[in-house]
């Protein structure tokens, strides 16, 4: 019983279905490019909950921890390292949440696109009919960005984007900073308690008693909560790299690796060298090198 997802994938390898008569032409670059940002209610809300959610650590931190210690060598230590961390990764959430994650252009699905690719006999093109574009190997299409994304991971709405090709970098690096600081916070949590338990509480912090125990202990379970889920994030995401897969790809895992085993695969940069280096034309050349066309009445193909 095959699943929706390939009953789709057999109708986009039709020739006839892909009807590119019927694909208004993409705008001219620079005119209807603008910045990225996708306008949805729930990743909005999330992300500024995200940012939120920071400055509230960063407020037990400095005023309920730092500002009162005695040390101040302790003071100024963790406090550089924590607002450094907190500044990366928000740093970090801003890029992955306003660069494109690499949306193929819409209405590309032309006759004069498909013409201008030179496709071979036994090659196979697919067309998105949602956005009307020809879609490379591993691109999915996205309801809530509303575009197909090159080697689309998932819609993430805590950044309010996707996680594609080109902001998985910075996805990466912001569950990392964020794992970081949920770590240093619940160290440094647990040895204010052991100071204050040994001094007097009323000594221990500028607030209330009953008060810097109620912000501490609301900082240590947003701490231990954000410490488990990025870091099983960043360890999806440093896998998916590892192994140049994503996650919406797994339903295409024979293809993948039949590709790997090509000899034009085989003399690729790894892609984890290639993700910390600056290497875009490098994956350039390789953007349209996944795309295909079927064997079948490839003259039928521009055809109505």
């Amino acid at each position: 019983m095959r699943s929706p997802a390939h009953r789709c994938r057999d109708i986009e390898r039709q020739a006839g279905y892909l009807q590119p008569d019927q694909c208004v032409p993409p705008p001219p670059r620079g005119t209807a490019d603008g910045m990225w940002f996708i306008q949805d209610g729930c990743g909005i809300v999330c992300g500024v909950i995200t940012w939120l959610l920071v400055f509230y650590a960063e407020f037990v931190v400095l005023f309920v921890m730092l500002v009162p210690s005695k040390s101040l060598v302790y003071s100024i230590f963790n406090g550089v390292l924590f607002n450094a961390l907190a500044f990366l990764a928000l740093a970090s959430h801003f890029r992955a949440m306003l660069t494109d994650p690499g949306a193929v252009q819409k209405g590309n699905a032309t006759k004069e696109f498909i013409e201008s690719l030179q496709l071979k006999p036994g090659q196979v093109v697919y067309k998105c009919p949602k956005c009307c574009s020809i879609k490379p190997d591993r691109a999915h299409h996205c309801s809530v960005c509303k575009r197909c994304i090159r080697k689309m991971d998932h819609h993430c709405p805590w950044v309010n984007n996707c996680v594609g090709e080109e902001n998985q970098k910075y996805f990466v690096l912001f569950t990392m900073y964020i794992a970081l600081i949920s770590l240093h916070c619940l160290v440094m949590v647990v040895f204010h308690f052991l100071y204050c338990f040994e001094e007097d509480w009323t000594k221990c912090s500028t607030f209330s008693p009953p008060a810097t125990v109620i912000l501490l202990i609301l900082l240590c379970f947003e701490g231990l909560l954000f410490l488990i889920f990025t870091s099983v994030m960043f360890g999806t995401q440093v896998h998916s790299i590892c192994t140049d897969e994503t996650v919406g790809s797994t339903e295409d895992l024979a293809q993948v690796v039949a590709m790997r085993a090509s000899p034009h695969c085989s003399k690729r940069i790894p892609i984890l060298v290639r993700w910390f280096c600056d290497m875009d034309s490098c994956l350039e050349t390789t953007k349209l090198s996944h795309m295909t066309v079927h064997p079948q009445n490839m003259s039928n193909m521009f055809m109505d």
